[in-house]
């Protein structure tokens, strides 16, 4: 490292402990940065495609992970360098917007920085190359939407996404499932997406697994499965049309938050406390009863004595269930509304409850859930419904108003403070995007978890249809089932497979598969596989170089050949010549003008993936040449490297 001095001649420090650093600068740096990330590419090129091979790898711990996925492979590797860091974030970026392509992304990355490095060997600028590339990642991403088919689909025709999810399932270790597992990732996310809106939220989709069986049992279960078990063994193991508590506080009598000593001399006070606390449960399970709750699911747990007492009592319960699927359920078992009543009818309404008073006689409809369960409101609450058809005035509103509205993207909640409780209602009004709904404001029963015991008072249970307990093999393994929902928008796929490597593997084939659906709701785009679509992009780039006079061109060019890494990578992987399939494919584009001809890696007799139903999404097609060039860029600009030397 250069020795610095001042005007007198005397030496200063221009970077702190500099012996015990390293330097690398311009193109050695360049060069050292370019093999890290090839390397690191080199690893996932033998995994892409419907013939790519696994890995296995092992962590520190001894746990053993077998996979194909490229963004699963990059993140249990163990990496120091900087620049494989990239592109272990970059197969990261992928996953986390796409869901799929994790591979391709970092193979396309690793060969663009290939011939970059040829590019540089001629005497190159990294940034006229950098310019090339980015002016060739426009032209391929404009080609990918000319050469892009719509299809159209909805809940009644589903083959096209069911296609699509067999492709992205293809390459995974559950192929010889694909079909099975396609319709179901397809109907889960179909089950919970809003199509007016093009919109799925996939945490409503639960993923379970259990080992023993054969990955052909799994199955799509339209509620919510929960490993757990009835928390008495002489609980019913069936229960039909339940009425479900949900309960998210302790059941179990209130403790003091201050320290606290009780001494108890006589053998009448000892009864007088067991009493006391005896009667606390009965209270609590009477609670529960009179809301008409057939089952009680809690997120806390319950000691010995209160489990005997709802035994005796007959309320099933469940304990220890986690708040993620206690939200689930929530979800799942929410009743909704069965009318939707017209603007007109509630238009400046305000009404004196009596008492007991029927708030459904009133406005002209039928009760809300099942027919025999009516929602009454207080004597002493003097409610009010205005109807606002654009955004309101809160002021105008009464003191014992209780609103929720609900516009398009955004929850807007006033609370005025009453002394009143409120019973459970539903009443919806629809106008344009306005969705007005009048609830009281504390968290009770029916889709609403329960925080306290003091809340659960004149609220609605949860419905399911059937509620039952499964046993598995030999191990007395048991899991809760809940099913035939009053909100099916909450669901669950339950794998079976032969260990647990397998079924971790299946969640992750099954992940992909279920981004692949929600993309295509998002945008029903779709490019042809088996890199056809590259070398379409390829031919339309490099017809386009001659356009570019500059030295950009040669960059241009350079991005071109590296587009066509994809399918000699997938010809190789399938065992056929890659220079030759790669010509041959090629030049039948050229010559019948045909984007969708690619590589045959299924042996199927035909290049035409249209043919072969070989679909890949849009927009992750793009999202991998815009992902892999802005990396490939990042990488470029780097010529001075500093890092610490090793000891």
């Amino acid at each position: 490292m250069a020795m610095v001095f001042d005007e007198f001649g005397r030496p200063f420090i221009i970077l702190r402990e500099q012996e015990s650093k390293s330097r690398v600068r311009g193109i050695e740096a360049q060069k050292s940065n370019i093999a890290a990330a090839k390397s690191v590419a080199s690893i996932l090129r033998s995994s892409l495609g419907p013939k790519g091979m696994d890995k296995m790898l092992q962590s520190p711990d001894g746990d053993v992970v077998i996979t194909n996925d490229g963004a699963t492979i990059l993140e249990k590797m163990d990496v120091h360098n900087q620049i494989a860091k990239l592109m272990v974030e970059l197969s990261r970026s992928q996953d986390y917007e796409i869901g799929d392509g994790t591979t391709g992304v970092v193979v396309l990355a690793g060969a663009l920085l290939e011939m970059a490095d040829k590019l540089l060997d001629r005497g190159i600028h990294p940034i006229r190359i950098s310019e090339g590339y980015e002016v060739a990642s426009r032209i391929a991403v404009e080609h990918l939407e000319k050469i892009a088919h719509k299809f159209e689909f909805e809940k009644g025709n589903i083959e096209p996404l069911v296609q699509t999810c067999m492709t992205t399932l293809s390459s995974k270790i559950v192929n010889r499932c694909k079909r099975s597992l396609a319709e179901i990732a397809v109907n889960a996310v179909m089950a919970v997406a809003d199509l007016e809106r093009k919109d799925v939220n996939l945490d409503l989709i639960k993923v379970e697994g259990k080992v023993g069986g054969k990955l052909e049992d799994t199955e799509l279960i339209y509620g919510i499965v929960v490993d757990k078990d009835m928390s008495h063994p002489q609980m019913p193991k069936k229960i039909e049309d339940a009425n479900i508590a949900i309960l998210t506080c302790p059941f179990e009598p209130p403790k003091p938050k201050t320290k606290h000593k009780v001494e108890i001399d006589t053998v009448e006070k000892f009864e007088t406390l067991r009493k006391q606390e005896q009667q606390y449960f009965d209270d609590m399970v009477q609670k529960c009863k009179d809301v008409g709750a057939t089952l009680v699911i809690c997120q806390w747990g319950f000691d010995d004595e209160a489990n005997h007492l709802l035994m005796h009592r007959n309320l099933p319960a469940v304990r220890w269930v986690g708040g993620v699927e206690l939200e689930l359920i929530a979800i799942a078992t929410a009743p909704t509304p069965t009318h939707q009543l017209s603007p007109s009818s509630l238009h400046n309404t305000t009404i004196d409850a009596g008492p007991h008073h029927n708030l459904a006689d009133d406005l002209r409809c039928p009760p809300f859930g099942s027919a025999n369960r009516r929602h009454l409101i207080p004597s002493t609450l003097s409610y009010s419904t205005t109807f606002l058809p654009q955004k309101p005035n809160f002021s105008s509103l009464k003191r014992s108003s209780s609103v929720v509205l609900l516009w398009p993207h955004k929850l807007e909640a006033l609370r005025q403070p009453t002394k009143t409780t409120m019973s459970l209602y539903l009443i919806s009004v629809q106008l344009q995007h306005l969705d007005l709904r009048q609830q009281d404001d504390i968290v009770g029963l029916g889709g609403r978890m329960v925080s306290g015991w003091s809340e659960s008072c004149d609220k609605l249970a949860g419905a399911a249809g059937l509620v039952r307990e499964k046993a598995f093999g030999t191990t007395k393994d048991r899991m809760l089932y809940i099913e035939h929902c009053a909100n099916s928008r909450a669901v669950t796929i339950f794998i079976r497979g032969g260990n647990k490597m397998m079924i971790e593997e299946t969640k992750r084939s099954i992940h992909d598969a279920l981004c692949v659906a929600r993309n295509l709701i998002h945008n029903n785009s779709i490019v042809y596989g088996g890199g056809s679509s590259e070398i379409a992009c390829s031919i339309a780039v490099d017809a386009a170089a001659d356009r570019h006079p500059g030295v950009e061109q040669y960059a241009i060019r350079a991005f071109a050949e590296a587009l066509e890494a994809i399918p000699m990578a997938l010809a190789e992987n399938s065992g056929l010549q890659p220079i030759e399939t790669l010509s041959a494919v090629k030049a039948q584009q050229i010559q019948d003008n045909n984007p969708c001809c690619g590589v045959d890696c299924n042996d199927t007799g035909t290049n035409d993936m249209r043919e072969q139903n070989v679909f890949e999404t849009l927009i992750g097609k793009q999202q991998q040449i815009l992902l892999a060039t802005q990396v490939v860029k990042m990488i470029l600009k780097i010529d001075d490297v500093i890092t610490p030397n090793e000891y």
